[in-house]
C-alpha cells in the first residue's frame, strides 16, 4: 500500500541527500544554460530559474525527492513572446503562470491527474526518455548546444526534439572520438561503481564519475568541450525586479495565452513526474500541494528575472537513483547551484560536457520503460496504440499535446468498448403477469443505440413490461432521452412500462417516463446523473 509523503520531512538520510543534491546541481548547469539559449534569454536567467524552482518546490512542493528547474517543455513556449516583445514580457507571463498554478492548487485541480490512464503514462515516460536522449545529441556538435535550436525555433516555429538529428554541425575525427569515449567512460563508471563492494555505497556513482572524468581531462589536458564553452556561469545574487511592462489590458492580452500555456504544460509535466516517482518509491505525493509549490516558484521567478520552469524528470531520476529521498536533496541542489554561480564558476566551467552527457544517457536508459515494448503484443490493441501515439507526439511536438491527445483517445476507446457492453436478460413474473428485462452495463451517449435496439414493443406479447436497472447505471442526459424514447414506444403500443431501481435523480430528470418509475427508497440506488440540472428543469418549467 502506498504511504503518503509527510508534508515536510527534511531528510532521513542527510549524507545521501546532500551528495545526490550535489550531483543534481552539476547536471543542472548545462541544461539550464541550454534551455536559456532555446528561450533566447541570457544564461543567468536560466540558472536563476533552476535555483528558484528547485529551492522553493523542495520546501513547498507536494513531494520530496523531486527536482524542478528550467525545462525545455516550457522554454519552447517562451521563444515567440521573447522574440516579439522582449524578456520583460516573459517575466510577466511567468509571474502570471505562477498565479494560475497556485489557483489550480487551491481549487485542488491537481487531483485530475488521476484521470491520466496508465498507457498514457508509459507513452509519456518513453517519449520523454527519447527527448532527453535527442537533447544530448546536441553535445556532439561543434556549435554551441541550444543556439541553433533557439534560432530555428524563432524563425521556423519548429521545436521538435527530432531537430537535433537533422540540423547538422556534427563533430568529426578526433573531436568526435574523444567525446564519445569520455561519454562511454562516464556511463561505464556509473554502471560499474555500485557493483564494487563498500565503494559502491560510499558515494553516489554519478558524482564520482563526473569528478573522475573531469580530473582525467584536466590531468591529460584533453581538448574536449567543457561547460565553460557553452557560457559563463559566473554571476551575482538575483535581484528583485518587477517586470517592466505596461500594466494595461493590452499587456494582459499579450501575456495571458502564454501564461496559460506555461501553467498547463508545467503542471502536466510536474504531476506526471510526481506520479512516476510515487510508483518508484512506493509513496504518494500531494498533487494539489505540488501545484501550489510550482506556482509559488514561478511567481518568485517572475519577480527576480528568471525564466521559470517545472519538474524535471531527468534530474529527478538522477536524484532518486543517487539516493536522494528527502527535501534536503532538492534544497542542496538549489543552494549548490547558487554557490556555483557566486563562488565556483571557474571550477564548474572546467567540467567536460562528455561527463554530464554520459550521466544523462544513463538517465535515459533507466527512464525508458523497456517492459512496455516487450508486452505490446500482450496488451489490448487500443492501449498499445495509445502508448505509441503519446511517444510519437511527445518527440515530434510536445508533452502537453501528447498527454491531452492520449487522454482523449483513451476515453474514446473506453467509450467505444463500453458502448457494446450493454445487454438484457429476460424473465417472467407469472404472479403479476409481467415480462422483466434486466439491463446490464452502463447507459450513456455511446450505448443508447444498442439500448434502444434491445426493446421492440411489437414482439412483447405481455401488456406489462418491467425494465430493471439494478445492474446498470444511467450516466448522462443522452441516456435519459433514450429511456424516454423507449417509454414512448411502449405507450404508443398500448402497453404499460414499469421502470425499477432507477435513482431518484433519474426519475426527477425524465420527462415522459417519470410516472412509470416505481419508487423503492430502500433498494433504489443513489447517484447523480452527469447532466445540467438547471437547463433540464428550466426547460420543463
Amino acid at each position: 500500500m502506498l504511504r503518503h509523503v509527510k508534508r515536510f520531512r527534511l531528510t532521513q538520510n542527510p549524507k545521501a541527500d546532500i551528495l545526490s543534491g550535489l550531483t543534481v546541481a552539476l547536471a543542472l548547469v548545462p541544461e539550464a544554460i541550454a534551455f536559456a539559449f532555446v528561450a533566447k534569454v541570457d544564461p543567468l536567467v536560466g540558472l536563476y530559474a533552476a535555483f528558484f524552482m528547485g529551492f522553493i518546490t523542495s520546501i513547498f512542493g507536494g513531494r520530496s525527492g523531486m527536482i524542478s528547474g528550467a525545462t525545455g517543455a516550457t522554454a519552447v513556449v517562451m521563444v515567440g513572446l521573447v522574440s516579439l516583445y522582449g524578456v520583460e514580457y516573459l517575466f510577466a507571463a511567468v509571474l502570471l503562470s505562477g498565479l494560475l498554478q497556485i489557483t489550480a492548487g487551491v481549487f485542488r485541480f491537481g487531483k485530475f491527474i488521476r484521470l491520466v490512464p496508465y498507457p498514457v503514462m508509459l507513452g509519456f515516460v518513453n517519449g520523454l526518455a527519447i527527448v532527453i536522449f535527442l537533447a544530448q545529441l546536441g553535445q556532439f556538435k561543434s556549435a554551441v548546444p541550444g543556439a541553433d535550436a533557439a534560432a530555428e525555433g524563432a524563425e521556423g516555429g519548429s521545436h521538435s526534439a527530432l531537430d537535433a538529428l537533422f540540423s547538422g554541425g556534427w563533430m568529426h575525427g578526433t573531436e568526435m572520438v574523444l567525446m564519445l569515449g569520455l561519454t562511454v567512460l562516464t556511463m561505464a563508471l556509473i554502471w560499474g561503481l555500485p557493483k564494487i563492494p563498500k565503494l559502491g555505497t560510499l558515494l553516489p556513482a554519478s558524482l564520482v564519475s563526473i569528478i573522475a572524468v573531469s580530473l582525467l581531462v584536466i590531468g591529460l589536458d584533453l581538448d574536449t568541450k567543457t561547460v565553460g564553452d557553452m557560457a559563463s556561469v559566473a554571476g551575482g545574487l538575483p535581484q528583485f525586479h518587477i517586470p517592466a511592462v505596461p500594466f494595461t489590458m493590452e499587456t494582459l492580452y499579450i501575456v495571458f495565452p502564454v501564461a496559460l500555456t506555461l501553467a498547463g504544460i508545467g503542471l502536466i509535466e510536474s504531476l506526471l513526474t510526481l506520479t512516476l516517482i510515487d510508483e518508484m518509491t512506493d509513496t504518494r505525493g500531494r498533487t494539489s500541494q505540488e501545484c501550489v509549490g510550482q506556482g509559488m516558484a514561478n511567481t518568485v521567478c517572475g519577480f527576480f528575472g528568471a525564466m521559470g520552469g517545472c519538474a524535471m524528470i531527468g534530474q529527478s531520476m538522477i536524484n532518486i537513483k543517487s539516493g536522494g529521498r528527502g527535501r534536503l536533496s532538492g534544497i542542496t541542489a538549489a543552494l549548490a547551484l547558487l554557490a556555483f554561480i557566486l563562488f565556483a564558476s571557474t571550477w564548474i566551467e572546467m567540467i567536460p560536457l562528455a561527463a554530464l552527457t554520459g550521466l544523462m544517457m544513463m538517465v535515459v536508459i533507466s527512464t525508458f520503460a523497456w517492459a512496455s515494448m516487450r508486452i505490446m503484443h500482450k496488451i489490448p490493441t487500443g492501449d498499445a496504440f495509445v502508448i505509441l501515439l503519446v511517444m510519437v507526439i511527445t518527440v515530434v511536438h510536445d508533452l502537453a499535446l501528447a498527454v491531452i491527445v492520449g487522454v482523449i483517445i483513451s476515453a474514446l476507446i473506453y467509450a467505444w468498448k463500453s458502448a457494446h457492453n450493454v445487454w438484457v436478460t429476460e424473465g417472467y413474473n407469472e404472479e403479476d403477469a409481467h415480462k422483466i428485462y434486466k439491463l446490464h452495463g452502463p447507459l450513456f451517449f455511446g450505448s443508447i443505440t444498442k439500448f434502444k435496439s434491445l426493446f421492440n414493443p411489437a414482439n412483447d406479447k405481455e401488456d406489462n413490461i418491467v425494465i430493471d436497472f439494478a445492474h446498470s447505471r444511467v450516466w448522462d442526459h443522452s441516456a435519459l432521452e433514450a429511456i424516454d424514447a423507449v417509454a414512448m414506444k411502449y405507450a404508443e403500443a398500448g402497453k404499460q412500462l414499469h421502470l425499477v431501481h432507477l435513482s431518484s435523480d433519474c426519475a426527477l430528470l425524465l420527462k415522459k417516463a417519470k410516472d412509470m418509475v416505481r419508487i423503492n427508497t430502500i433498494e433504489d440506488p443513489h447517484y447523480g446523473v452527469l447532466v445540467d440540472y438547471t437547463r433540464v428543469l428550466g426547460r420543463e418549467a
